[in-house]
């Protein structure tokens, strides 16, 4: 007679899979909470205390940790020794293990969660059973996943055993999962340890979908999610509309998502190329759109736009003019939502804008490695802001720097935002020389440069820059400082009545 081993946490589809394994001539053998559901549901089971002749001890910390267990698992059906081995000390074969482990990660995503709490829910039998019968696969069919039953008791049924790929992408499965747990287990207890740089980086991530291609039609590429990661995110977002995300269109979602964050008042944010074309606030949703859209008409056509309040009607109704790929809100009036959907391929995106919690550290892949860093969350806030000119800035320029400040952050270096308090003006990215960028936002901003405030990511090597923005009509400049050579720049601001504001915080985007 085979022998199915069946103990599971979750146990959806449990009853249904071991009764029919049991109508197959398995004998089924269970603990706990496992057996217990079985036995009610008229499933003869026998009890792997029965198998061992030893009881579970430790409040079940100790139960299927047993040579009677493992011997039946890890016994090579081809090798003469191991079946002798087994056959003197009296061990049956196990041909089936069914198996998923405690809790841990729906336990630590609890409130107030305690440590012992957690580590009660670290499963140690479980990933130790399905190791041994993952590594024995060759006679062992393993499943962890309750939607691999049906196929399973597929094959069972047509063939009389499950072939040798499935047993092999089963056991390919257990790896990964048992891997994945201990991924969770080891961030927790380094949490806990307090250690920020471990010698080891474990991580793990959850498959979401696979992506039609990458960042070109030749490139494969699939969307992966973090685990217990932050609902305010492109990851957590629902799509209500339009044609499956593309991966140039989750970057671009999730590059507007983080600049419209930067805003308490109603803003809107339009994103071309994971840089801003366009950035409005105001008093209302609508108005920060249309300052959006002005900003650049042109770049925001094909755009991706966040805005951080509900998309009412009227908001729609301009939006519904221009042609975008994705409209990323928190919420959409039913109004707005039905408009909207009219054009079938624009993306319609809710997202929480709740940003409780700590900030995701940001990974970024390199061949042969991968960097880790915190997120760039500062702001004006965090600074110590010193104004080095004689002149004090506005209570409108303030504002204005402050705008600037807020998305130059956000923009590929060498980056130039020119703004005012409502809106940006010009923004110049991803240059190889700051004065460079500078033209390209000055220009960009044209007449409209006239009383406005320029911010900078970095600081000023020479006071190219400051003439290039004083002839432009700026008024204002926020920049980090730091130069060997700040005491140029603050010159040539003086020269022109430019009141100029250091940070001591530089925003790099590479």
């Amino acid at each position: 007679m085979k022998r199915a081993l069946i103990s599971v946490s979750e146990k959806s589809g449990v009853v249904e899979f071991a009764r029919e394994l049991k109508e197959l001539g398995y004998m089924i053998l269970s603990t706990g909470g496992t057996k217990k559901i079985l036995l009610e549901s008229g499933i003869e089971v026998t009890g792997v205390d029965e198998v061992t002749g030893f009881p579970e001890i430790l409040d079940g910390r100790v139960k299927t940790l047993h040579p009677r267990i493992h011997g039946g698992l890890l016994a090579r059906r081809n090798n003469e020794e191991h079946v002798k081995a087994v056959e003197e000390q009296g061990i049956d074969f196990i041909d089936l293990v069914c198996v998923n482990l405690y809790p841990f990660q729906q336990t630590i995503a609890m409130p107030n969660v305690t440590e012992e709490e957690a580590i009660e829910n670290i499963d140690i039998g479980g990933p130790s059973m399905l190791r041994s019968a993952a590594k024995n696969f060759e006679d062992v069919t393993v499943v962890v996943d309750y939607v691999d039953y049906q196929m399973i008791l597929s094959q069972l049924r047509e063939k009389g055993e499950v072939d040798r790929e499935t047993r092999c992408k089963l056991a390919a499965k257990v790896f990964r999962h048992t891997a994945a747990y201990d991924a969770y287990i080891a961030e927790y207890l380094t949490k806990c340890a307090q250690e920020e740089n471990p010698e080891q980086l474990t991580l793990t991530y959850e498959k979401m979908n696979s992506l039609r291609y990458g960042e070109n039609p030749h490139q494969q590429a699939s969307f992966y999610r973090t685990p217990m990661g932050s609902d305010s995110s492109i990851a957590a977002a629902r799509q209500w509309n339009g044609k499956e995300l593309s991966f140039n269109n989750i970057r671009d979602a999730d590059a507007a998502l983080q600049m419209v964050k930067e805003f308490s008042e109603p803003a809107a944010v339009a994103v071309k190329h994971m840089n801003p074309c366009g950035v409005g606030v105001g008093d209302t949703v609508l108005e920060a759109f249309e300052r959006a859209y002005q900003a650049d008409p042109i770049s925001i056509f094909g755009g991706i736009v966040a805005i951080n309040r509900p998309v009412d009607l009227e908001t729609a109704e301009k939006l519904h003019e221009i042609f975008l790929e994705i409209v990323m809100a928190p919420a959409f009036t039913e109004e707005a939502l039905e408009l909207l959907k009219g054009k079938k391929n624009l993306r319609l995106l809710t997202v929480s804008f709740d940003q409780t919690g700590s900030p995701e550290r940001m990974l970024t892949s390199v061949g042969g490695g991968l960097l880790l860093q915190d997120q760039d969350t500062l702001g004006l806030e965090d600074a110590e802001l010193r104004v080095v000119t004689k002149r004090e800035p506005s209570e409108e320029e303030w504002k204005a720097l402050k705008l600037g400040w807020s998305i130059v952050k956000h923009v590929k270096s060498n980056a130039i935002v020119v703004s005012n308090a409502e809106m940006t003006l010009g923004v110049g990215a991803g240059q190889m020389n700051r004065v460079g960028a500078a033209k390209i936002a000055l220009e960009q901003a044209g007449e409209k440069a006239q009383g406005a405030a320029l911010a900078s990511d970095a600081f000023f090597p020479m006071e190219d820059t400051v003439e290039a923005a004083a002839k432009a009509g700026i008024t204002a400049i926020i920049q980090p400082g730091g130069s060997i050579r700040d005491e140029d720049s603050i010159k040539k601001a003086d020269e022109y009545g430019i009141t100029m504001v250091v940070t001591g915080i530089r925003h790099f985007k590479h």
